[in-house]
């Protein structure tokens, strides 16, 4: 694969990033009400009833994001010449599929899929995809790096990568932890919005603060991967 190509498809992730992150913020700025990131889902932004004047931008953004992870995914091994060492295939076809369903669940309409709850099920499809993806590829560029990179022995450096790509999870953790309070500590209350706030629940407690913390977490995550492991 020549250096043009392989540079381009790069580029790809970051520009979707900003994609993902510009139609957002154009989605909340169109929001007809107050809208609080800290107790509000993506999914406020991206519903037609509930934000009609933005909720193209952040399916838009959503979508290009998607694409642009999946170009360079897509450039992985073409050929079969890996571009930086061996890579973990699963988590190479973990990318490529989570990418494409975050993609179809932005932009494809509610109608022309064929199962209920079609976009849920894209929605969460790839976000397994993506974890799976980060975490190995987090540890195979570290691990894959000379056992004296960080002055250890081998185990050291395995150790060291596992930390690194296991947090990445930590807010997913945190998440299903504070769901999970708020199921058996406090059942009277609804879907988190709003109402949350003026009934002073904590921040930690909210789901949607911990979507949004993932979302930048791994937006990180992804932003430094194609340095470590691009093609070149």
């Amino acid at each position: 694969m020549n250096a043009l190509p392989g540079r381009l498809a790069s580029a790809a992730t970051p520009f979707g990033l900003l994609a993902f992150w510009g139609g957002l913020w154009l989605a909340a700025e169109r929001y007809p009400s107050e809208f609080d990131w800290r107790y509000m889902t993506i999914s406020n932004l991206v519903s037609a009833a509930g934000n009609p004047a933005g909720h193209l931008w952040a399916s838009l953004g959503i979508a290009a994001c998607g694409i642009g992870i999946w170009c360079w995914a897509a450039q992985w091994n073409r050929g079969g010449k890996p571009h930086a060492g061996p890579s973990p295939p699963i988590a190479i076809w973990a990318l490529r599929a989570g990418t494409l369903c975050m993609a179809c669940a932005a932009a494809v309409p509610q109608s022309v899929l064929l199962v209920p709850k079609g976009h849920e099920i894209l929605a969460l499809l790839a976000f397994f995809g993506l974890c799976l993806a980060i975490v190995q590829l987090t540890y195979h560029a570290i691990a894959r790096r000379r056992p004296d990179t960080f002055g250890q022995g081998a185990g050291g450096a395995r150790l060291y990568a596992g930390i690194v790509a296991g947090a990445a999870l930590l807010p997913v953790v945190l998440a299903a932890l504070a769901q999970l309070y708020v199921d058996v500590a406090l059942p009277q209350l609804h879907w988190v919005g709003l109402e949350w706030r003026g009934a002073g629940i904590p921040v930690y407690l909210s789901f949607a603060f911990w979507e949004w913390v993932t979302c930048a977490v791994f937006s990180g995550y992804l932003l430094v991967l194609p340095q470590f492991i691009g093609g070149r």
